[in-house]
């Protein structure tokens, strides 16, 4: 008798196997059970989830950041179209997981997510020229994306973590001419450089001769004519010494000397 009973609940319990399966719930995912079209229960974390694969199944929503590339056409404030690469960053909030489910389905990136970036990165890139989407402006247009799109998709459930402008690719002929520009302005910093050094120059030899002229002044101040009488009448007495003859004519200030031989 305890055979049949064993074996009997082995065979039920072989049975409802058959009609169950479980779903692995990994780290950074939420899995919501689904029976005859409708939610049972709340969100689950990571771990087993049970179910009847014949009457349910068991979604997963991927709560990690995850980033979306996209290569769009954008207009700009002249009227022009520039090729852009923008990354965006963002993640389904875990409190919000069966709402964007529910209103969204499984295809909530494309339905909500990628459709209001496109459209707000062409309505934030048409506010600006294309010379400061390409050099001068990056970061203010991935910020306006950014707090633009949180302001149309957060309270559905989502969060803007970053938006990249990673490359802009603008038309040959602007290119070449912002890429003039930028040489023009190279160049002229460079002559402002050397026109700069030039005026440095030409101070240095103002100071440098005034000092000169300034040193001789001083020179000249501290030559007195006393010393001056003084210093002739020693040449004058060396000369007298001298084994060789000579005429000096003197007025009593200054001395010419004429050399007779011996």
């Amino acid at each position: 008798m305890r055979m049949k009973i064993l074996s009997f609940a082995v065979a039920a319990i072989g049975f409802s196997m058959l009609f169950q399966q479980c779903a692995v719930i990994r780290p950074g995912e939420m899995g919501i059970k689904q029976t005859l079209g409708k939610i049972k229960g709340k969100p689950v974390t990571q771990g087993l989830k049970w179910y009847n694969p014949f009457v349910s199944k068991v979604v997963k929503i991927n709560i990690r950041t995850v980033e979306v590339f996209n290569s769009l056409p954008l207009p700009t404030k002249e009227g022009l179209s520039v090729n852009a690469e923008i990354s965006l960053l963002y993640h389904v909030n875990p409190d919000s997981v069966k709402n964007v489910y529910i209103k969204f389905g499984e295809n909530y990136e494309e339905v909500i997510v990628l459709s209001n970036f496109r459209a707000t990165a062409r309505e934030i890139s048409s506010r600006y020229f294309a010379k400061e989407l390409y050099a001068t402006e990056r970061d203010k247009v991935e910020r306006a994306i950014s707090e633009e799109l949180t302001a149309h998709i957060a309270k559905l459930g989502f969060t803007i973590d970053a938006v990249l402008l990673k490359d802009i690719v603008l038309p040959p002929q602007m290119a070449q001419a912002i890429q003039d520009k930028v040489n023009a302005e190279q160049l002229s910093l460079k002559m402002e450089y050397v026109i700069d050094q030039a005026k440095k120059e030409a101070e240095r030899k103002v100071i440098e001769a005034e000092g000169i002229k300034k040193s001789q002044d001083i020179l000249n101040q501290s030559i007195s004519d006393k010393i001056i009488q003084y210093n002739q009448i020693e040449m004058l007495k060396s000369l007298v010494n001298s084994p060789n003859s000579k005429i000096i004519i003197t007025d009593g200030k200054a001395s010419n000397l004429i050399n007779t031989g011996n």
